[in-house]
């Protein structure tokens, strides 16, 4: 495939900061996808499209990515990504972006809806669980098109600080985190292994609290 190429399938990160910058970068070097970037702020995705384009060259991939300030360059996408939203800041639980990033999906959503009818919903902007809920009701998709990165992204944080406790690969670690991307997560360490082996055996309770 030549350099900017379009491909059978795109992806739509929406939201051109620092996540959807990596998740942008992290689809583009897979090489499998058109990568569309999305944001409300003029020359920010164009400039960090670009810088990604460019990168082809040395990390081998050959995608067509696009920045783009217009939600109609979604149409098409097979799969959206939603990390628009405000940032926490210091002292900040991630509830307290309820009434600010609920407006930013709601907003958001009802774009996808109107120019990416089919396409898969990812929700990263936090708080996690209820903006995956509003893009639902906002858009109407059904609930196995919306989807929320938090079980997986808590899992491998702690399978990574567990790892990191005993001096082993986080692939050796088998472990999961159930309930909403909060303080009322709740790791499952009655069956979190490394190698085989429980962590209960390997750490104890207190450091394991610690962690």
């Amino acid at each position: 495939m030549t350099p900017n190429q379009e491909t059978s399938m795109k992806v739509a990160v929406i939201g051109a900061g620092n996540v959807g910058a990596t998740v942008a970068r992290n689809i583009a070097e897979a090489d499998v996808a058109d990568v569309v970037m999305v944001d409300i702020v003029e020359g920010v995705p164009q400039g960090k499209a670009l810088d990604l384009s460019e990168s082809g060259a040395v990390q081998d991939f050959a995608v067509k990515v696009t920045g783009t300030n217009d939600y109609a360059d979604i149409a098409g996408a097979s799969v959206v990504v939603v990390t628009a939203g405000f940032p926490r800041k210091p002292g900040m639980s991630r509830d307290d972006l309820l009434t600010t990033n609920s407006k930013v999906v709601s907003s958001v959503a009802a774009q996808i809806k109107r120019h990416a009818p089919d396409a898969v919903v990812i929700m990263v902007t936090n708080p996690l669980d209820v903006m995956a809920y509003v893009a639902m009701k906002e858009t109407g998709f059904p609930r196995e098109r919306v989807l929320g990165m938090a079980g997986v992204l808590d899992s491998a944080r702690l399978r990574f600080f567990i790892a990191a406790e005993l001096g082993v690969r986080p692939a050796d670690v088998s472990a999961m985190v159930l309930g909403g991307h909060g303080d009322g997560m709740v790791p499952l360490l009655s069956h979190t292994t490394v190698g085989g082996v429980g962590v209960t055996d390997l750490i104890g309770k207190e450091r394991l609290a610690e962690i």
